[in-house]
């Protein structure tokens, strides 16, 4: 840059945000038609290295704004407000299918996002930028309470919104990879959900032996939730992942205990054995293992373990028997379950039963098995331990980048209209104030 021209700015806005808001990137200053990268770069807590890059030409007056020009070249092409984290990938060089998760709910993901001169596509870290900025990106809005549950044989966390409350509350149940996964359950919190995220997969009891949960433990859990001092008893709701689904339909469908205002189900089926346990269910699934397959890089693929959808009632959920609005949200590229083939079917028995009117579905193509909160990163295969044998695998969840993308961003607003209606909305039609 010249000495008469004051040196290029970049201008993040806003710099502290939740992960589901978007930000608006500008660069100003520069030259007229001048060629820039903008480039998106954070550490995940595993130490892997995450980027994003778009390819711009300034205008006329030396500016670039992310969200109305186009990238001509870099992981995204066109006019993507928010390419700069949905495109992100591991760095060359990075470990073999790595999978972007938040640990730590309570600390920002800082995204450092820089501008350099050319169009450039590696050696980022070997260049310097013409300008930086970090931006934080937070699970946790200020002020919502994390609470380790660990009463009546839990194991689980609650997130509590600010305020007087009471709230609505979801109980959140994530799928068969086990463990306690809290960043959903922080975010719905931060939208107004006093949210209970329940581990249920491969517990061990205090004397070091493998604890089968049954139904009473989600009874349990779901009464815990709704009998909190800071919920609405009558207006809690079940949310559910992948596994997580089946238990969220089988206990809106046959427990007398749960029931649910709604339920969310994402990537998820209703068939299972319907008088069994979690064990029952894996053990049903270890019987297809021959239908496994591998693609050609030999990574797994499990959704044939539920195909052909199976006619035998007592092979799957009776979607009769549930009451409450339902939301099912599949991904037609999903090879980890089949979920667009089980939605299909779940609408075909909610209709003949009469209760079909209860039934949302949002389908999308291209769209893999991990739909996560809007703008993370894609993630179309990855490293996976089998609860079961503590094998590690590696799994094709499914999806393409753009369109994945898109359906993140459209099922989490649409979850969240879907929540606000049946959660807040009381009979006059009244909804809550806004955050």
């Amino acid at each position: 840059m010249s000495a008469e021209r004051p040196c290029p700015a970049l201008c993040v806005r806003p710099t502290r945000a939740l992960v589901d808001e978007k930000v608006e990137v500008c660069v100003t200053c520069l030259p007229p038609e001048f060629p820039v990268t903008v480039h998106s770069l954070l550490q995940s807590e595993d130490g892997d290295f995450w980027e994003a890059f778009g390819h711009y030409t300034s205008d006329l007056s030396g500016s670039v704004r992310v969200s109305e020009d186009a990238s001509h070249g870099g992981t995204y092409d066109g006019v993507e407000p928010m390419g700069l984290l949905w495109s992100m990938r591991p760095i060359p060089g990075s470990r073999k299918n790595l999978r972007f998760r938040k640990k730590d709910v309570l600390k920002p993901t800082e995204v450092h996002i820089s501008v350099y001169e050319g169009h450039l596509t590696e050696g980022f870290r070997e260049k310097c930028p013409l300008a930086s900025v970090v931006a934080q990106r937070w699970y946790t809005a200020p002020a919502v309470q994390r609470v380790d549950i660990r009463e009546k044989g839990l194991k689980g966390t609650l997130f509590i919104p600010p305020g007087p409350g009471p709230f609505p509350g979801v109980l959140d149940l994530w799928g068969g990879g086990g463990g306690l996964v809290e960043y959903r359950s922080a975010l719905l919190a931060s939208r107004g959900y006093v949210t209970l995220s329940l581990e249920y997969m491969d517990l061990m009891t205090p004397d070091g032996k493998p604890y089968n949960v049954d139904n009473k433990y989600f009874e349990t859990a779901f009464n815990v939730l709704k009998h909190h001092p800071q919920v609405n008893p009558d207006r809690v709701a079940m949310m559910g992942l992948s596994f997580g689904v089946s238990v969220t339909l089988g206990m809106t469908a046959y427990s007398s205990v749960v029931e649910p205002k709604c339920i969310v189900c994402v990537s998820g089926s209703h068939i299972m054995p319907v008088n069994g346990s979690l064990k029952d269910v894996f053990n049903e699934l270890g019987k297809n293992e021959i239908k496994t397959r591998y693609d050609e890089e030999q990574r797994i693929i499990w959704r044939d373990l539920l195909l052909p959808i199976p006619d035998d009632p007592s092979k799957k959920v009776e979607m009769g028997r549930i009451n409450c609005p339902v939301l099912l949200i599949a991904g037609e590229d999903d090879q980890n379950w089949p979920a667009s083939e089980s939605a299909e079917d779940m609408k075909k028995m909610m209709e003949q039963a009469g209760n079909g009117h209860l039934l949302t579905i949002l389908s999308y193509p291209e769209t893999g098995h991990l739909i996560e909160p809007p703008y993370s990163p894609h993630t179309r295969a990855s490293n996976f331990i089998v609860v079961q044998t503590k094998a590690k695998v590696e799994v094709l969840w499914g999806g393409r980048l753009v369109p994945h993308s898109r359906a993140q961003e459209d099922s989490w607003h649409k979850t969240l209209d879907f929540l606000e209606k049946h959660l807040y909305r009381n009979d006059s039609g009244a909804c809550r104030s806004s955050l």
